[in-house]
């Protein structure tokens, strides 16, 4: 759950706090008003790429902050192990998300104060917020989706846990023995090329990042002198001379200072000033402590350059990179390994190979079994869920292709994946006498929408801990219509924290938080704030909601009977 949410100098946003609790927390203002620049920060929180062009303009950095709350889980305690980072033995667990940006490019991500990467941030991202959005449904509609969807609303975590792990070791095996196939035929010839191309890559021994690390090096040492006289010259220039650089800007302040007393227009200067002097300070400094740590040895230089050398050599024959020539490396190692014991090594995998897929295929059948008994229940669900959105005659359908015995003994081996050997694909009408077709090709507009909801809600089952976002899922909707969906959100959020972005009055009218973000213009700067709104607050947010710029008394009127209808 997502109960604190702070951004600090994100496009408009000068610094905002928002407290959300449980239930269904509401966004409502108007269009432009700032509501996709928090969704978006959330969504930064969960690992989603964010750019130091968001950071508000005048200001050199930014900050976005959340705190999650967490049921303990095996596979969050996992990611936080593997990347050796501390985390909470308890059944609850408080995560702070930081991330940090910086306008000259220096993006840093904390997680409860240590400092961590964009990949670990988005793997544990998926245990924190669902994010959906109007974007989304191309993605949703997509069939290599289908089964995801289906899986987690059958619960299939663990049994398709097992069945990766097997499909990759029996796949591992199997490129072993088109290797081996590959490499018996020309073994004799193989035999002493791969032994010298082993000798000559372990002889060098080079390192991933050593050439960028050496070039650099070697540039500075050619540079010795060159950078001597362009450090000295520039500290003098910045900060050592009688007029420089620092020492004027000192003086220009202080007379900008004593204008500002007469003419206030020039305050505005004054702590732009500051700053400028702080950073040409700190550039003057730095400048002398590179200066005094340059020295000159041409031991060192020739070391690089034989160095460079043999690493530029080894690039040119075995790919153009030192991670494709450690990879050339690793591939000769094995075939040279499996030559010189190919005809016993060929025997026993095929014995390995065999056992592996029969392991496999058994816990595919399984899951098979699994899905098509669940897709009815899907089905059923899906279509009881519908009918509460005003689809009351819509028909949906899950269809599952799967190979029989023989294809999976033959070629259909390409049907295997680490997903099973079932290929799945939804299917939906919304009108009577229409057949189902592709969801993609006939669910549209206020349909789409409302399929979204339906489809993200009916497969939830072991993510109550998790926070689900909606911005503007309710698009293209109103009336009747956007009731029930308000009541749909309404249901998910008994279980589930859920956070939504609205226009819809009759969805805003349900929430148990109901916030407004506005954007107003200080002086010469645009502002967004977000207000929790109290109950006289929201009958006025929700009679403009109905009425638009222009509150009537009946709006008013009807604002207070449709909150008191959702109590």
């Amino acid at each position: 759950m997502l109960s604190l949410l702070k951004i600090k100098n994100i496009a408009l946003i000068d610094e905002l706090q928002i407290e959300f609790s449980r239930g269904l927390n509401l966004l409502t203002g108007e269009t432009g008003s700032g509501k996709s620049i928090i969704v978006d920060s959330l969504g930064a929180l969960t690992g989603d790429r964010i750019s130091s062009d968001l950071i508000k303009e005048g200001e050199k950095a930014a900050q976005i902050e959340g705190l999650f709350t967490l049921r303990a889980a095996a596979d969050l305690h996992e990611i936080f192990y593997e990347s050796g980072i501390e985390i909470d033995d308890a059944d609850e667990i408080d995560l702070i998300v930081r991330r940090e940006l910086a306008a000259s490019g220096r993006n840093r991500i904390f997680v409860n104060n240590q400092l961590v990467t964009g990949n670990f941030l988005k793997k544990i991202g998926a245990f924190l917020v669902d994010i959906h959005g109007q974007g989304e449904q191309a993605t949703l509609f997509s069939p290599s989706n289908h089964l995801e969807i289906l899986d987690e609303f059958a619960n299939l975590k663990n049994l398709r846990t097992n069945l990766s792990a097997k499909y990759q070791e029996f796949s591992k095996t199997r490129r072993e023995i088109e290797n081996l196939r590959e490499d018996e035929a020309q073994k004799l010839q193989l035999l002493d090329v791969l032994r010298f191309q082993v000798d000559e890559i372990k002889k060098v021994n080079p390192n991933v990042g050593e050439e960028d690390a050496l070039n650099e090096e070697k540039r500075r040492l050619n540079n010795i002198e060159k950078l001597s006289t362009l450090s000295d010259e520039a500290y003098l220039l910045l900060y050592e001379n009688e007029e420089s650089t620092v020492s004027t800007l000192e003086k220009a302040a202080r007379k900008i200072i004593e204008l500002g007393e007469y003419e206030s227009s020039f305050k505005e200067y004054e702590e732009g000033l500051q700053s400028a002097n702080a950073v040409l300070a700190d550039l003057a400094f730095a400048v002398r402590d590179f200066r005094g740590s340059l020295e000159f040895s041409p031991e060192r230089l020739e070391e690089i350059e034989n160095r460079l050398v043999d690493v530029s050599r080894l690039k040119r024959k075995y790919g153009g990179a030192i991670t494709t020539v450690l990879a050339h490396l690793e591939e000769s190692e094995a075939r040279l390994k499996n030559i010189e014991t190919f005809e016993e090594r060929k025997e026993e995998l095929k014995k390995i190979l065999a056992k592996q897929q029969a392991d496999y295929l058994k816990i595919a059948a399984e899951i098979h079994a699994k899905r098509t008994k669940a897709a009815r229940k899907f089905e059923k669900e899906v279509e009881a869920n519908l009918k509460a959105v005003a689809l009351e005659k819509a028909r949906f359908e899950v269809r599952i292709d799967a190979p029989n015995g023989d294809e999976l003994n033959g070629d259909a081996n390409k049907r295997l994946t680490a997903k099973g050997f079932d290929q799945i694909e939804f299917y939906f009408s919304a009108n009577v006498g229409e057949s189902p077709k592709p969801l993609a090709k006939v669910a549209s507009g206020g349909e789409a929408s409302r399929l979204m909801l339906i489809l993200k809600t009916t497969m939830k089952s072991n993510d109550a801990e998790k926070s689900v976002v909606f911005d503007e899922i309710d698009s293209g909707i109103g009336g009747r219509v956007a009731e029930a969906v308000g009541l749909k959100l309404k249901e998910l959020a008994k279980t589930q924290q859920v956070l939504c972005v609205t226009h819809q009055p009759q969805v805003a009218s349900l929430a148990d938080r109901h916030f407004l973000v506005e954007k107003e213009t200080v002086g010469k700067r645009t502002k967004v704030g977000v207000k929790d709104l109290s109950e006289a607050e929201k009958i006025e947010e929700i009679a403009r909601m109905l009425t638009g710029a222009q509150i009537t008394d009946t709006a008013r009127q009807h604002a207070r009977e449709m909150l008191c209808a959702a109590k």
